[in-house]
């Protein structure tokens, strides 16, 4: 079998879920390695997510000090002392600081080398200094490295297209079996009276919160909640608006089933899979017209994506007087022919043997 290293120093959270996925699905196929560092979010039973013929190495140097000079030649010879020992024949590095740091450290010589973004940091900060060297570095190593750079959706590949010549996209999905078999252990809450919108994640710049206010100001006859927390929710004043901070998985989902519609106003996603489960369990989705997100919906047919707030407004106020049913049938079709993880093995072991 072909040995595929996979290399995550971002091994948390969504970029967690798909990563390990990706290596359980992988394993009846290739030999699978995966370099990564733990972050906080990573959990610390690993061998619980991850399969047993999974071979796992933690890279030391990665996790500190990243963007410090000595600190990133360290984990540079790491990885080429990984590379060496290992000899594998596809190289697959998962965002940004592995893509970056691993572009440089793996040159394809004897090998393949791949690169996830997994949503472009660039693209989804909010724009500062830093993002322009995110930016800037990426066009460079677009252009001097000869990894291909392989997205998660059509909209992040064209986005590709503007920093490299070597780029291609396979879309994202989520383990239905899995995700129904959760849903089927959870004791689910009524319905609301209120017709409830909801979105979920860390209140940060990346997910707008002064746009979910805003719209929440412009319904106030409708109940808003955000599942999570983060440094930015001194933004959500409109006093429709719940913050019900960090809950676990099987509560945010019960919250989740009583609402009626789901808002992604983010600045830009690879594909969100908060996005894929709300229309899997058929909630109306309303997304900002950006990169992931204009991939997955398409305006009117399983979702509405909207440009300002009085866009959302106005889509709610509708839904509120007749819910758009085939919308949301639409949606849930669409989870089970494209974007769940069956279809995403298949594409993937086509192209990994492909190379």
């Amino acid at each position: 079998m072909k040995k595929v290293l996979m290399v995550c120093e971002a091994f948390g959270g969504g970029v967690f879920t798909y990563v390990s996925q990706l290596c359980n699905d992988m394993a009846d196929n290739f030999d699978i390695y995966l370099a990564y560092s733990r972050r906080p979010q990573t959990p610390n039973n690993l061998n619980k997510y991850i399969d047993k013929r999974v071979h796992l190495i933690e890279v030391k140097y990665f996790g500190s000090n990243i963007g410090n000079i000595w600190n990133d030649v360290k984990v540079i010879k790491e990885l080429r002392f990984i590379e060496e020992k290992i000899k594998p024949d596809i190289i697959h590095l998962h965002s940004s600081v592995a893509g970056g740091i691993g572009r440089i450290a793996f040159r394809g010589k004897n090998n393949t080398v791949l690169y996830t973004p997994h949503g472009y940091a660039h693209i989804l900060l909010e724009p500062s200094k830093k993002t322009r060297l995110y930016a800037a570095v990426e066009k460079f190593l677009g252009k001097t490295s000869n990894a291909i750079t392989l997205t998660c959706c059509k909209s992040e590949d064209q986005v590709a297209s503007t920093l490299t010549k070597r780029h291609c996209y396979i879309e994202s999905g989520i383990n239905l079996k899995d995700f129904s078999d959760l849903l089927n252990k959870i004791n689910f809450s009524k319905r609301n009276n209120k017709f409830t919108v909801f979105t979920l994640g860390r209140i940060t710049g990346q997910k707008q919160p002064q746009i979910f206010n805003e719209i929440a100001k412009l319904v106030p006859e409708a109940k808003f909640i955000w599942i999570g927390s983060g440094e930015e929710k001194d933004l959500l004043t409109a006093p429709n608006i719940e913050i019900t901070g960090w809950r676990d998985r099987k509560e945010a989902l019960s919250i989740a089933n009583a609402a009626d519609a789901f808002i992604l106003c983010s600045r830009g996603e690879a594909i969100a899979m908060s996005l894929i489960e709300n229309m899997y369990i058929k909630k109306l989705v309303l997304v900002s017209n950006v990169m992931g997100n204009k991939s997955v919906i398409k305006n009117g047919i399983n979702g509405y994506i909207c440009n300002t707030p009085e866009e959302y407004a106005s889509k709610i106020r509708e839904s509120m007087k007749k819910f758009p049913r085939e919308l949301t049938e639409n949606a849930y079709q669409d989870v089970i022919k494209i974007y769940n993880s069956d279809i995403m093995k298949e594409k993937y072991i086509k192209f990994y043997n492909g190379l």
